[in-house]
C-alpha cells in the first residue's frame, strides 16, 4: 500500500494537512477523505480527457469522473469555448436566461418528463420532489430502499449506502426521529416487501423514490421489471412514484435509466431528479414530470421552492452543450471501453482466487469483492474491505484513480482511449493479487 508521506505524496499529504486546519476532515465531500482505504488523499491540479494530474505532478487515469458527471472527459474543447463565451456576458442574472430555456427543452425531448424545474444540487432536487409529492396529494409517508442515496436530505438520510457506509455511520446526528419517522426503508428487489408496506399503509404514502438503478451502494440493477412494478403499485394506491437519476441520468444511456427499462416496458415514473452529467461539470440539477403535478409548484401552484443560482447560465450552458455532444457513438465507446476492463478486472480477480463480482447498469459498473450475488445493501454489505483497500492502493501505485470506496460506481468517459483503458488493464494482475494478500491476511 502508498504510505502517505511518500516523495510521491509530499504536496498532497501537505495540502491535506493544510485543508484539515480549516475544514472538517480536510475535504468538503466525506469520501474524498480515504477514510475507507487509507492513504492520502490525491489533490488534484489539473485534468484533460481521461487523465487526472495532482498537486506532485503524478497522472492518474480518472474512473471517479467527477462522481459521473464528465460524460465526454475533462476540459472537452467544445464544452470549455462555450462556457467561457457564457462568461464573457456574465455569470448570473437572477433573471430567466436563453440557456436554461434550451436545457429544459432537451431534457424534456429525452427524457419522459413533461416539465422540469432547475435547482443547484441532486440534494435539491430530491428534497424538493419529495415535497411536491407530499403538497401534490396531501399525504406524508415516503417509501425509499436500504442503500438508495438520495442527497443528504433529512428523512432520506436513512440507510443511504454511500458516504454513510463508508464511514460506518448508520444515521447521522443532527437529524431528529421525527424527521425519519415519515420514511418507510425497504429492502431493494424486493417486491413482497412493498407490496406489504402499501397494503398497510396505502392510504398515507406521498410517494415511493428509488434510484433508478443503485450506484450507491455499488452498481445494483433492479430486476427486471421492478421498476414498471413499482410505477404500477404506486398508480394503484394513488401514490407518486420518484425515479432518482441524478446519477444515471444521461449517464447509464442516453435517455439514463429510463432508457434501458421504462421505454421498453412502457411505463413512466411521475417525477424524475436529474444532476451531474446534466450539468457538464458545473454545480446543476433539475428535478421534473408530469404536467400537472409540476403545476403545483410556485409560481403556478402553491407548493413553494426557488434558488437564487437556479438555471444559472453557465451550468446551463455546459449542460446543454454536454447533451448536445453526447451521442450514440459517445455512449457506445463508453460501453464498449467498459466491457474491456470489466472482463479484464473478472479475469484478473478469478486468477488471483478473490471472490467477486462485477455488476453494471448500462455505462455505470462496479466491483463487490464477495462470491454473492448483490441485490441489495445487505448483499453489498458482505464484502471484503481489506481486498478493495489493497486493490485500490495497487491501482493508484500503478496510475490509475478508483473511487475510495467500495460502495462506489466506477465511471469512464469517451476520453478513455486506448492509451487509457490499457493502464487499467495493465494494472488489474497486481491489484488482483494486493486483494488476494489481503483476504489471507484477514484469515489468518
Amino acid at each position: 500500500m502508498s504510505t502517505s508521506t511518500s516523495a510521491v505524496t509530499a504536496r498532497s499529504q501537505a495540502l491535506f494537512e493544510r485543508g484539515s486546519a480549516v475544514t472538517p476532515g480536510g475535504v468538503n465531500s466525506p469520501v474524498r477523505a480515504f477514510n475507507a482505504v487509507g492513504g492520502t488523499p490525491r489533490f488534484i491540479t489539473s485534468a484533460r480527457g481521461a487523465w487526472l494530474t495532482d498537486a506532485d505532478g503524478n497522472e492518474l487515469v480518472d474512473m471517479i469522473c467527477s462522481w459521473g458527471p464528465m460524460l465526454l472527459g475533462h476540459a472537452h474543447p467544445e464544452v470549455l469555448a462555450a462556457v467561457n463565451e457564457a462568461v464573457s456576458r456574465g455569470t448570473s442574472y437572477g433573471t430567466p436566461t436563453v440557456p436554461e430555456v434550451e436545457l429544459a427543452e432537451a431534457i424534456v425531448a429525452r427524457t419522459p418528463v413533461e416539465r422540469v424545474r432547475f435547482v443547484s444540487s441532486g440534494t435539491e432536487a430530491t428534497m424538493s420532489a419529495i415535497r411536491l409529492a407530499r403538497g401534490f396529494t396531501g399525504r406524508d409517508l415516503v417509501v425509499k430502499f436500504a442503500g438508495c442515496y438520495h442527497g443528504h436530505v433529512d428523512s432520506l438520510l436513512v440507510a443511504a449506502g454511500s458516504g454513510l457506509v463508508t464511514l460506518g455511520v448508520p444515521g447521522t446526528p443532527g437529524v431528529p426521529d421525527s424527521a425519519t419517522a415519515l420514511t418507510l426503508v425497504l429492502p431493494y428487489n424486493d417486491r413482497a416487501a412493498v407490496t406489504a408496506a402499501f397494503a398497510e399503509h396505502g392510504d398515507r404514502i406521498a410517494c415511493l423514490i428509488t434510484e433508478a438503478a443503485p450506484g450507491n451502494m455499488g452498481v445494483v440493477p433492479p430486476e427486471p421489471g421492478f421498476n414498471q412494478f413499482l410505477a404500477q403499485t404506486c398508480a394503484a394506491n394513488g401514490a407518486l412514484f420518484i425515479s432518482d437519476e441524478v446519477m444515471t441520468g444521461f449517464r447509464a444511456s442516453a435517455q439514463g435509466q429510463w432508457g434501458l427499462d421504462g421505454a421498453a416496458e412502457g411505463w413512466r415514473p411521475d417525477l424524475v431528479t436529474f444532476g451531474k452529467v446534466m450539468g457538464g461539470g458545473f454545480p446543476a440539477a433539475a428535478f421534473g414530470g408530469r404536467a400537472d403535478v409540476m403545476a403545483h409548484l410556485a409560481p403556478l401552484g402553491g407548493v413553494y421552492q426557488a434558488g437564487t443560482l437556479s438555471g444559472n447560465p453557465i451550468a446551463t450552458t455546459a449542460g446543454l452543450t454536454t447533451l448536445r455532444l453526447a451521442t450514440d457513438e459517445v455512449y457506445a465507446h463508453i460501453g464498449a471501453a467498459g466491457e474491456v476492463i470489466k472482463a479484464a478486472a473478472t479475469a484478473a480477480l478469478t486468477e488471483a482466487g478473490v471472490p467477486h463480482r462485477v455488476q453494471s447498469s448500462g455505462t455505470m459498473f462496479s466491483v463487490f469483492f464477495t462470491d454473492r450475488e448483490v441485490r441489495n445493501f445487505d448483499d453489498a454489505g458482505t464484502q471484503s474491505a481489506e481486498a478493495y483497500r489493497a486493490f485500490f492502493h495497487s491501482m493508484l501505485d500503478a496510475g490509475v484513480h478508483l473511487p475510495p470506496s467500495a460502495y462506489e460506481a466506477w465511471f469512464l468517459s469517451a476520453a478513455h482511449d486506448e492509451r487509457a483503458v490499457q493502464t487499467v488493464v495493465d494494472a488489474l494482475p497486481a491489484a488482483a493479487r494486493a486483494a488476494a494478500e489481503a483476504l489471507d491476511g484477514a484469515a489468518n
